[in-house]
């Protein structure tokens, strides 16, 4: 099932192998992509993969999370995204456009004073952030609707909106960084109104017909965090939102979403919240976290809960593992989750550096 076709809204994809958003901090101090960005996108879209959702980009300065993130804030972006889509459409590829806002995220080499829904500093965040005032909330949200314009503008084939990992949305339905006593907090639809907003906005810039999904962070795995019941509850207004599909995910940046997977027992270690958010949704499923076998993500798309596989770290290991398990030249991915790929600031851009591996090739 791997390899049979899939519909993300109007969006046909050849297999439901999806490159799951994956920072690659490869574009200038302005948000411009470097060649290295093009040359990755286009190994992936030559490795077979249904649909590349590129790394978040920021939809405001204020919102830039760290440095070499790829910017969508401005028109002048145009252009050097068309380039990207071009080049992973002539390789027969699909590409959607991740867009995000750090909020109490962004760290200090990139936003001088983050903005959040509510002050709040350690552990939270890396640092304090400002409590962002009502007209700010509303620039946001215009901000993320007009990030989507310049997506659809510059040819990608949807739009993904971040809502998970502690960025600004998932910070808004969270009560532990949502302390606010206004229409955007409290309550779960107060919580919510932000991302009900943001979807609003964008729907009104890119029409009805053009795909827009989310990754969604079902739960903190926090004490005071967004609960499993509250996040399935969100996800059964999804549909309502007009959002096309979602992909599931969990955590925060203060807690890493990276587990280490040793067998394949521990894959898909987000598969049983999933099973549980399945029926409050008809939604497709795009499932992420830790799929490695080709017999574990059949397993998943069969059962019905998943109707796609979201990898990372594998497709950073091999951006052609998706031909070479559809040939049957592989059944797993080679990847043993050594997390040595995130880059640092003496070594900067995604890259396998795992030494057991590398010794090896």
């Amino acid at each position: 099932m791997l390899f049979t076709p899939g519909r993300i809204g109007s969006l046909e994809l050849p297999n439901r192998l999806v490159r799951s958003a994956t920072a690659e901090r490869m574009a200038d101090e302005k948000g411009f992509p470097k060649p290295e960005l093009e040359a990755l996108y286009t190994e992936l879209a030559q490795g077979g993969v249904g649909l590349i959702i590129t790394g978040h980009m920021y939809v405001a300065p204020s919102g830039k999370c760290h440095e070499e993130m790829t910017g969508i804030y401005s028109d002048e972006h145009i252009p050097a995204l068309v380039r990207l889509t071009k080049t992973v459409h002539k390789e027969g590829g699909k590409i959607a456009a991740q867009i995000n806002h750090g909020g109490g995220s962004s760290n200090a080499e990139t936003v001088a004073e983050p903005i959040a829904p509510s002050s709040a500093g350690e552990p939270y965040f890396m640092r304090s952030a400002r409590s962002m005032a009502p007209g700010e909330i509303e620039e946001t949200i215009q901000a993320y609707a007009q990030a989507a314009r310049r997506a659809k503008e510059s040819g990608f084939d949807a739009v993904q909106i971040h809502g998970a990992h502690g960025y600004l949305i998932s910070q808004f339905t969270s009560p532990l960084t949502n302390k606010r006593n206004d229409q955007w907090g409290g309550n779960i639809e107060n919580r919510t109104r932000f991302l009900r907003r943001v979807c609003q906005a964008i729907r009104e810039q890119v029409g009805p017909d053009y795909p827009v999904f989310i990754k969604f962070g079902i739960i903190d795995g926090l004490e005071e965090g967004l609960l499993p019941e509250e996040g399935i509850q969100i996800i059964s207004q999804f549909i309502e939102m007009g959002l096309d599909a979602v992909e599931i995910s969990g955590g925060v940046g203060y807690q890493s979403t990276r587990k280490g997977i040793r067998k394949p027992a521990e894959e898909g270690y987000f598969m049983p919240i999933i099973e549980e958010a399945r029926p409050q949704t008809d939604l497709p499923i795009l499932a992420v976290g830790g799929f490695r076998s080709r017999h574990v993500m059949e397993r998943a798309l069969l059962s019905g809960v998943a109707d796609f596989i979201s990898l990372c770290r594998p497709l950073i290991r091999e951006p052609g593992l998706p031909n070479l398990i559809q040939s049957g030249e592989r059944e797993k991915s080679t990847c043993i989750s050594a997390n040595n790929c995130w880059p640092t600031k003496m070594n900067t851009g995604i890259a396998c550096k795992c030494p057991a591996l590398l010794e090896g090739d």
